[in-house]
């Protein structure tokens, strides 16, 4: 007897849904056994002559497992009524009226067929994962629908996501929704120790769960180095030779040792995964999840072009698929390697690929439906505008877009091609230079894991750079069945395979282990990577400069490491400061002319020199940021000028010899400026100043190239020459640069000194004076520095009249018996103002 699960209560409401309208939404949590039991639920609605069922899955060993589930719920081989279509194999017949396929393939298929004949139903699995191609094909699909096939139905099936925008998006699509698990899962929560190595303590966990549960275990690691390092310290603990089978499910191994993780055996065992597990797969027999509560993501840095790995805290959205894995088919338990505080500040969903990652296939793939703006399509999430515009110019590069983001002839090649399309352009040049045999075996390695092991004893140092060893050692491999040196076979397999499957899809005839040749490996590298050229810094063995104006330092040796210029199939942005180069080829500037002349510019390159305190100009090639060449060149005046304002802004002017009239001449006209706000006096504070330094110091700079020619720069001239004629005449009046005492003495005022300006002056010279001294027309007093005989300040005071009625005579007491020569009256107010000594008795 079928077993019941929670999805079968609503196959009914979602049947009479899809029949009543087009599109419809499927919540159905994990468990409910919405991948397998809705679409041959749906069978009955669609007559094979209506055409076929299609099922989107996210990643190939889901749709392989769903398809074979289904086929045997059927009790019938997989490629009869069920069928799936994975990237270089499909299993389809005549009868098939379910494929399941995954993301790439839909896109292809809408690409080949935008009308989708034979198409009934499109069927989205798991899209809560939003990846850019489920979002893609959904666009698309319902781009399809509203133009052109009004009959087609959209059935989009979730088990985590907010549904409000997603059913306004599909055109007010009903939500139908499941239960959750058929069984209940225990939560237990570990200690939370984040210090302490992952690996070592996911071990433990595992052991602890093995003594104290029964059934497999599925283990959720963020990556296939922690994969590794846990299985390698099981083994170490014997868990192995107490007849548990443990086994390793990550992306990068080959398909038959994914299938093998996820297959029924006679041993108990433990399946250590990454997300790929999370959805759509059923491990039988797994009643204990243990979930580290990490997941590591892509990110690609649109600075850099880079992409780059970072482990992050998993979603509650994520932290719940994991969780459902342990009650499938009986009551089971969770064990989280977090506490109940970090899992509440878990964010709620795993954000959209299509905010983080490269977007140049995807807007390959638009430009190939005719579609240049990406707006013109619905979409759950816009693509970026920042994503988009570096996408553009990539596709650029390479050739698949003209000048009006329109695909070419060469982008529409590149989209037949089941790769990225820096590989795709690489595959086409490769039949250029009838080299598709190499073509081939290089993608296959760009594309997937590499085949040199890392880590273990071997130091990071150790590990080899250089691509074209590698392509040495997968053909070395290919003739003698034996991984040399640090090759993994298992990967040397799975680039065998890819290799093989894209001589097929190529036409291209194999020719063997044939040797080849370093020039045309370049010439194809450089097809692929125009971007990626990358020159040694000077005086460095491992830092070098990529053409894209990154940093970047080696991470490991071989032929590359050294060499003045590399093409780096394989860099990290890793986060820091410069990237890691992890992959590369050693090339020559002679190649790199032949190959990429038109990209090679010439730039007449005029800076200020700090050191050497002058301009230097040169003329240079430059392949992007690279400097390929430079000779000495004497540029046009006009060209001086610019840098030379530059180094004098960036210096705040420090390369200027400014005087003391300068700053007099400065401090009067601010006072002015902030006495007479509206009377249009200039702002000459130094950040104003260095603001408009083209305005007012540009005709003194003509021709001037050196620090020493600056510093004789007349800049009070200069600055003088910002005034026009009106406040040239009233400058002296309304600010002036001297007082006449009462003594008749004509004493220098100092604007310099603090907010308003100051008048040093000897105290006997301004007797009778009673009030003190103004400029600005009266609206800004002087402050008085009454001065000793010698000089010396006595009082400081903007009251004259309140220092000659009171502290006066407490200075004269002091005062006049140091300085007997000296009038010290005792009325200051008759006393005749003098700057003379007292007369002779």
């Amino acid at each position: 007897m079928k077993q019941q699960l929670p999805i079968d209560q609503v196959l009914p409401e979602l049947t009479a849904a899809i029949t009543a309208g087009s599109n419809v939404i499927l919540h159905a949590p994990p468990g409910a056994g919405k991948t397998t039991r809705v679409p041959l639920a749906l069978l009955e609605l669609f007559p094979s002559e209506a055409g076929r069922i299609i099922m989107l899955e996210p990643r190939r060993l889901a749709a392989v497992s769903a398809a074979r589930w289904m086929a045997e719920t059927l009790g019938e081989e997989v490629g009869r009524t069920i069928g799936y279509s994975i990237r270089f194999e499909s299993r389809l017949s005549k009868d098939t009226r379910i494929e399941v396929v995954t993301e790439g393939i839909l896109t292809r298929r809408l690409q080949s067929d935008p009308l989708l004949a034979g198409v009934a139903m499109v069927i989205f699995d798991e899209f809560h994962e939003r990846s850019v191609h489920a979002d893609l094909g959904l666009a698309l699909c319902l781009d399809v629908q509203t133009q052109v096939r009004d009959d087609l139905r959209i059935l989009v099936m979730s088990a985590t996501l907010e549904y409000e925008q997603l059913s306004r998006l599909m055109k007010d699509a009903p939500v139908i929704s499941s239960s959750g698990t058929c069984f209940p899962v225990e939560d237990v929560y570990l200690d939370e120790h984040v210090a302490e190595y992952l690996p070592r303590r996911m071990a433990a966990a595992v052991q602890q769960a093995l003594k104290e549960r029964e059934g497999d275990v599925l283990v959720f690691l963020p990556g296939a180095g922690e994969i590794g390092a846990c299985a390698e310290r099981l083994v170490d603990a014997g868990v192995a030779e107490r007849g548990v089978a443990i086994h390793q499910l990550y992306g990068d191994l080959p398909f038959d040792s994914q299938q093998a993780a996820i297959r029924p055996g006679r041993q108990r065992k433990v399946v250590l995964a990454t997300s790929i597990a999370e959805t759509s797969l059923t491990i039988e027999g797994v009643r204990v999840v243990i979930d580290s509560g990490l997941s590591r993501r892509v990110r690609h840095d649109l600075a850099s072009g880079m992409n780059r790995m970072v482990t992050v805290r998993a979603s509650r959205a994520s932290a719940l698929q994991r969780r459902g894995r342990a009650g499938r088919l009986a009551p089971g338990v969770c064990y989280r390697l977090y506490g109940r505080h970090t899992y509440s500040a878990m964010t709620p969903h795993t954000p959209p690929e299509i905010l983080e990652a490269d977007l140049s296939p995807l807007v390959l793939e638009l430009a190939a439906w005719g579609i240049a703006d990406p707006a013109a399509l619905a979409w759950l999430d816009q693509p970026p505008e920042a994503g988009i515009a570096a996408a553009r110019t990539l596709l650029q590069q390479l050739g698949a877009l003209d000048e009006n983001f329109r695909i070419t002839a060469l982008g529409r090649s590149m989209t037949a091609l089941p790769l990225h399309p820096r590989l795709s352009r690489l595959l086409l040049r490769a039949g250029d230079l009838d080299s598709a045999d190499l073509g081939c075996d290089l993608a296959a390695l760009l594309s997937e894991r590499d085949i040199i092991r890392r880590g273990g004893r071997r130091s990071e140092r150790e590990y080899n750079l250089d691509i074209g060893e590698r392509v040495e050692m997968l053909r070395e491999w290919r003739a003698t069945g034996r991984a040399a040196g640090s090759a993994d076979n298992a990967a040397l397999k799975t680039v065998e395979r890819v290799s093989r499957q894209l001589q097929r899809t190529s036409g291209a005839s194999r020719t063997g282990c044939a040797k080849f040749d370093d020039d045309t490996l370049n010439r194809l590298l450089l097809a692929a990577y125009p971007d990626r050229i990358a020159r040694r810094r000077d005086g460095e063995t491992t830092r070098y400069l990529l053409s894209n104006g990154r940093g970047a330092c080696l991470a490991g040796q071989g032929r590359t490491a050294a060499a003045p210029l590399l093409i780096v199939t394989s860099v990290d942005g890793g986060g820091q400061a410069e990237g890691i180069i992890h992959v590369a080829s050693t090339l020559s500037e002679e190649l790199l002319r032949d190959e990429l002349g038109h990209r090679i510019e010439q730039r007449v390159t005029v800076v200020w020199d700090e050191r050497e305190g002058r301009i230097v100009a040169s003329r240079e090639e430059c392949c992007g940021a690279l400097r390929l060449a430079s000779v000495a060149h004497i540029p046009q005046p006009d060209i001086l000028l610019p840098v030379v304002v530059h180094a004098l802004r960036c210096s705040g002017m420090g390369l200027l010899s400014r005087s003391d009239s300068f700053y007099q001449l400065q401090a009067r006209v601010n006072l002015l400026h902030d006495a007479y706000p509206s009377d249009g006096w200039p702002d000459f504070c130094d950040a104003a100043l260095l603001d408009t330094l083209e305005e007012w110091l540009a005709p003194y700079l003509m021709g001037r190239r050196t620090a020493q020619q600056l510093a004789v720069v007349d800049s009070t001239a200069a600055l003088f020459g910002m005034l026009d004629y009106r406040q040239r005449q009233s400058l002296d009046q309304l600010a002036p640069t001297h007082l006449v005492v009462p003594s008749g003495s004509r004493i220098r005022l100092d604007y310099c000194s603090g907010d308003v300006p100051v008048l040093a002056v000897k105290l006997q010279e301004l007797f009778g004076l009673a009030e003190s001294p103004c400029v600005a027309g009266g609206r800004v007093g002087v402050l008085l520095h009454l001065l000793s005989p010698a000089g010396r300040p006595l009082q400081v005071t903007r009251d004259l009249k309140g220092f000659w009625d009171g502290s006066y005579h407490q200075v004269k007491k002091e005062m006049k018996g140091r300085y007997p020569k000296h009038p010290w009256p005792d009325d200051p107010w008759s006393a005749p103002p003098t700057r003379k000594l007292k007369p002779k008795v």
